[in-house]
């Protein structure tokens, strides 16, 4: 005989019914033309549902979840009934912008169902688009570390209040700022989300969570990033700011659907770490000066090139207020403003409105600047207009994707620009990386093991063989490379054993003999052979220099830059 478990059939039978409502209420979504949204893993925010009364949400049909500053997100059982558009007008009335969700019964119950817990609670400030400055100076003082952020969290987590998860997303944003953080990651994984600060170009794991809390905190931040919460197999990119004592940060948001939920990366455009002076990008003497007069001149094109996050932007950004002077016109074109800079014409790409970099170059030569930062060169067409405006009286800088300065001519060559008018356009192709720097508080001097020495010695027969010698006259009794200095880790540093980053650089002049060769379409080999007699420190031999001096370790450097070995 078959036993029946009715208490199973009793939830199966529950769970059919319900999937049957919510495919329902898609359909009908469709048929009405309103978006159709699952409140189960949507936060329901205790501001917002305070904007509508328990009695007249449950009479109507509808409650409001969640609210960033007037835009108020609204779930309704029917759009079409009378109630609902009397109660959105008075909404909108009170300068609210309602946007309107069909949803099931189940969902609903839900949202009335956080009546309750609002009742004991106080009212939040609506929203987060706004970090007080007194929040974050509150947070700088208790928050040194990623244990202290991660603490902090999981104090948060542990209480049983509706506002936790926008308290935590201002935690972890405001903690993200005071240690310097460039990137949060919040990565969904097979058993639980792993939640990463990149410090330094490099990322830090901070704390698991659970993926309740992290469908919390993707909707919470789908929804302050301007995207569409309903959307979960699709990439998605937004943005949001945070305003500190007038200036902005600008937080971008990108969303991408992975194998167990979306991956959420935001990058924190903080003008603090951006700006940063021409004399501290870590530059080198000779290099230094060949730059400081090659910027001078009043035409001709500046190209600076590595990967993404290699500081290019910020490079440019230096150079930029080095040169300015109120007698010139400087027009930019980024994508996006990452800090602003007074005195300069800025203006953004927009893509979905036509504003490219190749038409809005076009556009900006019309205004008669006197230089043109162009933010990257991507494609033919941005090559060849910047190139000509180098040839007819402006001074150009802009980016590029190559691995080093060598790069730069055989990439413009295949963007197909004319190499004939490479040479007269082009000033200098500076290529660099970034390298952490050694934290002051707690490297250790020590002696390079076998491999080590091995490696040291081989860059530093380059740099006599290649008549470099004012670089090791900078290192004095440590030219043989006798010493190096090792990472350890302390508080200060949240023990990585760095704290910080500098830029190594190298830069190719076009002088008579780079001229020579590239009309014949050069490979980087033949640049980089004809480019020797410019006396230029490499990126690997830049890098060792800085290593030699303390500033930076021979891991680090090999971590970003490949090293021959003798």
């Amino acid at each position: 005989m078959i036993d029946f478990d009715e208490t199973k059939r009793d939830e199966r039978m529950a769970e059919l019914r319900k999937r049957e409502e919510e495919d329902l209420v898609k359909m009908l979504s469709e048929k009405y033309g309103v978006p159709y949204i699952d409140l189960t893993g949507i936060s329901i925010e205790g501001d917002a549902l305070r904007l509508i009364p328990e009695a007249k949400a449950r009479e109507v049909g509808m409650a409001a979840f969640q609210v960033v500053g007037k835009k108020l997100l609204v779930a309704v059982l029917s759009p079409e009934k009378k109630e609902v558009k009397i109660a959105v007008g008075e909404l909108e009335a009170q300068g609210f912008v309602p946007f309107l969700y069909m949803v099931s019964n189940a969902s609903l119950a839900r949202a009335w169902g956080r009546y309750k817990e609002i009742s004991q609670s106080f009212a939040t400030r609506a929203g987060i688009m706004d970090i007080s400055t007194e929040f974050l100076n509150e947070v700088a003082v208790k928050i040194k570390t990623l244990r202290d952020i991660r603490e902090t969290v999981e104090t948060i987590a542990r209480e049983n209040k509706g506002h936790k998860i926008s308290a935590m997303f201002e935690i972890i944003l405001a903690g993200a700022i005071a240690i310097d953080a460039s990137d949060v990651h919040i990565e969904p994984e097979a058993d639980a989300v792993k939640l990463r600060f990149r410090l330094d170009g490099v990322l830090e794991s901070l704390m698991s969570i659970d993926f309740d809390t992290y469908r919390l905190l993707n909707s919470r931040t789908k929804l302050i990033s301007g995207l569409k919460l309903n959307i979960k197999d699709s990439p998605q990119d937004g943005r949001f700011s945070i305003k500190i004592s007038g200036a902005e940060i600008e937080i971008r948001t990108s969303i991408l659907p992975g194998a167990y939920g979306e991956s959420i990366v935001l990058r924190i455009l903080n003008p603090k770490t951006i700006s940063v002076p021409f004399e501290n990008l870590g530059i080198e003497g000779r290099l230094f000066k060949i730059i400081e007069r090659e910027i001078r001149k009043p035409n001709g094109i500046i190209l600076t090139t590595g990967p993404t996050g290699s500081g290019k932007t910020t490079t440019l950004y230096a150079v930029l207020k080095k040169i300015y002077d109120p007698g010139e016109k400087i027009i930019t074109i980024e994508d996006p403003i990452e800090y602003h800079l007074p005195g300069i014409t800025q203006t953004q790409v927009e893509e979905e409105k036509g504003y490219t970099f190749a038409g809005g170059l076009r556009s900006v030569l019309r205004q008669d600047p006197d230089v043109v930062m162009v933010g990257e060169i991507r494609d033919a067409e941005t090559a060849k207009t910047a190139i000509n405006a180098a040839l007819t009286g402006h001074l150009v800088f802009s980016t590029l994707h190559t691995n080093n300065a060598a790069g730069t001519i055989p990439r413009l060559i295949d963007l197909g620009v004319n190499p004939k008018i490479i040479s007269s356009a082009l000033n200098i192709a500076l290529a660099q990386r970034l390298v952490r720097k050694l934290c002051e508080a707690c490297k250790k001097e020590g002696v390079p093991n076998k491999e080590e020495s091995l490696t040291i010695t081989a860059v530093l027969a380059r740099i006599k063989k290649e008549n470099k010698l004012y670089a090791l006259e900078e290192l004095g009794d440590n030219s043989n490379g006798a010493k190096i200095w090792r990472a350890v880790g302390c508080v200060k540093c949240n023990n990585t054993g760095y704290k910080g980053r500098i830029g190594i650089h190298e830069g190719i002049l076009t002088d008579e003999n780079i001229e020579k060769i590239i009309a014949e379409n050069p490979s980087e080999r033949e640049i980089k052979k004809a480019a020797e007699s410019q006396g230029i420190l490499d990126l690997a031999e830049d890098g060792l220099v800085k290593v030699l001096k303390g500033i930076t370790s021979l891991e680090e450097l090999e971590r970003v830059v490949e090293l021959e070995k003798e």
